[in-house]
């Protein structure tokens, strides 16, 4: 019987096939009647270490740097000393190797949970050390991917970085979960591959395997009940669209010939290596318009400098600082780089900044509120994003996360100004930044809004609380809204603002930020082609017209209703 589940549409797409779902977590045997502490212990550490290697190896292995980092990080939460310290307690208790495991990881999630932010996006990190270390103990196969020998779509209860850094495009089709939120590491990664995804869908994990379904990444919609002959149709004319969409040259435009900026969202230079970019900012650039760097990109428009930063005891020195970011902007097509001041604090733990402990990390120290603390790290980095820039002949753009008020605006521009960086500028990611977009675009040259936290905080909704993704769909009118301000500001001054959020990279969705009169988008590098495809397909006053459809509407089901064509 037909039915249609729906959830949220994170990665866009159309995929058909039948659903395979993944395996479950390895079953506890009986708790052991005695056991030998020394033993049990010996072994669970074996285990944890053996689960910390695996996940390292993977990382090296990883197709890209967002996900060998995301990796990283999880091997590094296998060997806390925290965890190795609740697991010995455990076995000191009289639990055998598997059940101490068990146990631990139970507390330490419940505590990330507690913390929320950064900390409880690890929460399924930690769920997937268990189960791999459990396997270990246990002696059962690891949980993975199924393998029924032919294309598929894959269901889960939610996805952990593991599994999904090494899925196969050929034989995954899209990714269905029955948790997980718009920036989850299953979202983010499943737009890293350009497969179509569908988190927090309901009812998803009780399909059986085999079952032939549609999936449509966009709408968030996964049809049950249809048969071969359909998804065979509805595979065929996805892989026309992506192979036209592949084949996509030169600016971001509308059909009448509004020029859109499309641009990168990366972690480090190997991003841009990745992405077929040119080898240089000089690079010759092809006649035709045909160059690899205008399929990939118009330049960066997210350089998340954390990365240099996080799973590390001492901070980086100011040389490695200053050939990490020449090194960019040596790389990125058209000299065009947006760098992000480190966006770190209590929800995103570094052990060197030594700040106290905070009872909501989410409302606390962090992004530039880190530097009242800090300074140094701030100054330093500044001056190493000057060096970088002489080095290489650039004009970096530098903008700071967190910005909530028009001091702090200021304060941040002298600063960076005071070191020779003439594009300075702010992240929006707090709702009082929004509403007050003017008074901040009076100190700065530009802005940028970060919609995966302006979400969080205008709907006071935890990114990761699975119960709540569909307050942080980017469809959202409350959320245009303030982008819609926030653009408006930008015209009314003269500057630009962007978009850098997860958001940028829904192809229909992007229509409704043009229209709403942002002048960038930036996004990973297989969503330019997409994008830059349906901005073509759009005049800007078709635009316009999409975004007031999108702000009129109730919810995000009607909007994207009213703006989705046919």
């Amino acid at each position: 019987m037909a039915e249609t589940l729906r959830g949220l549409g994170v990665s866009p797409g159309r995929a058909a096939g039948r659903v395979y779902r993944m395996a479950g977590p390895p079953p506890l045997p009986a708790p052991a009647r005695a056991v030998e502490a020394d033993r049990e212990l010996s072994e669970a550490l074996r285990a944890l270490e053996a689960t910390a290697a695996e996940l390292a190896a993977r990382a090296e292995r990883a197709p890209d740097s967002t996900a060998g980092e995301i990796l990283e990080a999880q091997s590094f939460i296998a060997r806390d000393p925290g965890l190795y310290e609740s697991v010995e307690a455990n076995v000191r208790a009289g639990m055998d190797a598997a059940h101490a495991i068990d146990a631990a990881c139970a507390h330490h999630r419940r505590a990330l949970l507690e913390a929320g932010g950064y900390f409880a996006e690890r929460a399924s990190d930690l769920d997937d050390i268990r189960n791999r270390a459990v396997a270990v103990v246990l002696g059962l196969p690891m949980p993975g991917i199924p393998d029924p020998g032919h294309p598929f779509v894959l269901v889960a209860e939610d996805l952990a970085p593991a599994d999904t850094v090494n899925l196969d495009p050929a034989l995954v089709l899209a990714l269905l979960t029955e948790k997980g939120g718009p920036t989850s590491h299953t979202a983010i990664l499943a737009r890293a591959r350009a497969l179509p995804a569908v988190v927090a869908c309901r009812g998803v994990i009780g399909l059986d395997d085999g079952t032939w379904v549609s999936v449509d990444g966009a709408r968030g919609e996964v049809e049950t009940g249809i048969g071969e002959e359909a998804a065979t149709e509805i595979q065929r004319r996805a892989v026309a669209d992506r192979r036209r969409s592949g084949t996509s040259r030169g600016p971001g435009r509308t059909s009448d010939d509004h020029p859109v900026k499309l641009l990168l969202n990366i972690g480090s230079a190997a991003d841009l290596r990745a992405t077929g970019s040119p080898a240089g900012r000089d690079a010759p650039a092809d006649p035709a318009g045909e160059g690899r760097g205008d399929v990939a990109s118009e330049g960066v428009g997210l350089f998340r400098t954390e990365f240099l930063f996080l799973d590390r005891r001492e901070p980086p020195g100011y040389e490695e600082q200053v050939a990490a970011y020449e090194a960019v902007l040596r790389a990125a097509p058209g000299g065009h780089v947006v760098i992000r001041t480190l966006d770190a604090g209590t929800d995103k733990p570094l052990p060197f900044l030594g700040l106290p402990e905070e009872p909501n990390p989410a409302l606390g120290v962090r992004g530039l509120r880190v530097s009242r603390i800090r300074p140094e790290v701030l100054d330093t980095q500044l001056d190493a994003i000057a060096e970088a820039a002489r080095a290489a002949g650039a004009e970096p753009w530098v903008m700071a996360p967190m910005v909530t008020t028009a001091g702090e605006a200021a304060d941040f521009a002298g600063r960076a100004r005071a070191r020779g960086i003439r594009h300075v500028g702010a992240m929006v990611e707090v709702p009082a930044a929004a509403l007050r977009a003017g008074r901040l675009l009076n100190e700065l040259d530009f802005l940028s809004i970060g919609t995966n936290d302006l979400s969080q905080y205008t709907f006071a909704s935890d990114r990761q609380h699975g119960e709540l993704a569909d307050l942080l769909d980017p469809w959202q009118a409350a959320l245009l809204q303030l982008i819609a301000d926030c653009a408006a500001a930008g015209q009314a001054a003269g500057k630009p603002v962007g978009v850098c959020g997860e958001a940028a990279a829904d192809p229909l969705l992007a229509t409704v930020l043009v229209g709403l009169g942002v002048s960038s988008l930036s996004m990973s590098a297989p969503s330019i082609a997409p994008v830059r495809d349906s901005l073509a397909a759009h005049s800007l006053a078709q635009c316009r017209q999409n975004a007031r459809l999108a702000l009129g509407a109730d919810d995000p089901a009607q909007a994207r209703k009213l703006v989705m064509p046919g």
